[in-house]
């Protein structure tokens, strides 16, 4: 059973709707260290729904479509969307294409969980996808998104089998899966694929460390400023479909900070915010309304990828 947000395109099969108030707590002030496993996952998920889900029942329950579904979505996208796989040399490409799954990402999927083994690497092309700590009393905190400019599973090619985070899809959309074994084979070829993954991998821990430091030393509007910011490079449009709810649990700070910050630059003219919609009307203004922090991660993507075209991408 999967927990999908309510969209006008999703199948026939979608048989009841949920209501959550908007006061209902997400996360558990305390949770057990014999349930907080089993209750972690649904609590993940809804924190990602705001108000209007559905169960989904049919055969295919994990977010992943049919052969029909594939057929469709196929001739929509392709791996080149993602910025990794369209940099990777052309014989490298052509070894692992046919071996490339593409699949649904709902809204709140949960890709990884911590402690639990990889057993495949996710590319996304339209998705985006939110990497989260979460303590034993059910708080969490983003420490990093990745879009179309990355892929998922960079401990597989660190040498480990687990990872600490959990992996949790924030805005829906369409991506690449590819098995970790056959990930691994060609990392260990040494050659093209290990450098673009090593230089990626690089930017990503530019992405956490500077994640760790604006939370503790920017005030709430610069990390709401560099969120968004960098959340709206990885979409094609200037329009996010995210509560301030859900914007507080990623930065780890009360939703009434991020209530108050949002209205402030809604003032300004820098953003027009609706109910589970903000638009930016004003990119300048935003960045300068920000912290270094945007700037330090979008450089270092951009000075470790450059050969790739991530400059012109970023």
């Amino acid at each position: 059973m999967t927990l999908l947000i309510y969209q006008q395109n999703l199948s026939a099969q979608l048989l009841c709707v949920v209501i959550f108030s908007s006061q209902q707590k997400i996360f558990p002030t305390c949770l057990s260290n014999k349930c907080y496993k089993e209750k972690l996952n649904l609590a993940i998920t809804v924190s990602f729904l705001s108000a209007k889900l559905v169960f989904q029942l049919s055969p295919c329950q994990t977010g992943y479509m049919d052969n029909k579904m594939v057929a469709i979505q196929s001739a929509q996208h392709n791996p080149y969307q993602n910025y990794l796989l369209a940099a990777l040399p052309t014989d490298i490409f052509e070894r692992i294409a046919p071996h490339l799954e593409l699949i649904s990402m709902p809204l709140g999927d949960v890709l990884y969980e911590s402690g639990n083994p990889l057993n495949y690497v996710y590319f996304p092309i339209t998705a985006i996808v939110s990497l989260h700590y979460v303590l034993e009393n059910g708080a969490s905190t983003e420490i990093a998104g990745v879009g179309n400019e990355g892929v998922l599973g960079i401990t597989l090619l660190l040498g480990g089998k687990t990872t600490p985070y959990l992996a949790a899809v924030l805005s829906a959309g369409y991506g690449y899966r590819l098995k970790g074994r056959l990930m691994m084979e060609e990392f260990n070829r040494t050659g093209p694929m290990m450098n673009l993954m090593m230089r990626y991998i690089q930017a990503l821990i530019t992405q956490i460390s500077q994640t760790a430091v604006c939370n503790r030393h920017h005030s709430i509007e610069q990390q709401l400023c560099r969120w968004l910011l960098l959340t709206l490079d990885r979409t094609p449009s200037n329009e996010l479909t995210i509560t301030q709810e859900l914007i507080a649990n990623l930065l780890g700070v009360r939703r009434e900070g991020i209530t108050e910050m949002a209205g402030n630059l809604q003032r300004a003219g820098l953003i027009s915010y609706r109910r589970g919609h903000i638009t930016v009307l004003d990119r300048t203004g935003l960045e300068s309304r920000s912290c270094e922090c945007y700037n330090v991660v979008k450089k270092e993507f951009q000075r470790l990828l450059h050969d790739e075209g991530f400059a012109k991408a970023l």
